[in-house]
């Protein structure tokens, strides 16, 4: 079993991609994030490994493992795009609209009402994203997303 830092390098070399330095260093940083950092932020952490690394050369290695389906890049309503390793499993997103915070889930009953959903119009699913934007029960505050109120 391929470890969790260096499977991006393997996804990357089994798409025969060129593997410099600093492209490895941010796919360990990628590998190794337990949040879903924007480009800025695997900046930071990529630097702290080798100062010699700029965010161009972070923006174009995102695109490069987006591009190459080796990691996803999610718009969480925040205004930045957040990236996460592609993983063999499904999960699912709970985003906490006061604190930012990205909570990971897995539903068997979600994924089984999503397919009968597909198929009672006729479709098969072949894939899906379902993100949830909510308040804790204890906020007593309006709805951020609200306009108006």
């Amino acid at each position: 079993m391929i470890s969790k830092t260096s499977l991006i390098e393997a996804l990357c070399a089994a798409k025969g991609m060129r593997m410099t330095e600093q492209r490895r260093v941010i796919a360990r940083v990628l590998a190794e994030a337990e949040d879903h950092p924007d480009v800025e932020e695997l900046y930071r952490r990529a630097s702290k490994v080798d100062e010699h690394i700029s965010i161009s050369t972070v923006y174009r290695t995102v695109k490069l493992f987006e591009d190459a389906g080796i990691i996803e890049r999610h718009d969480f309503r925040d205004g930045r795009s957040r990236y996460e390793q592609r993983t063999e499993t499904h999960h699912d997103h709970l985003i906490n609209l006061r604190t930012g915070d990205v909570i990971e889930f897995q539903s068997d009953e979600i994924e089984l009402i999503q397919r009968e959903i597909a198929r009672k119009l006729g479709y098969r699913l072949v894939d899906h994203r379902l993100e949830l934007y909510c308040l804790p029960l204890d906020d007593n505050t309006s709805d951020p997303s609200r306009t108006g109120s």
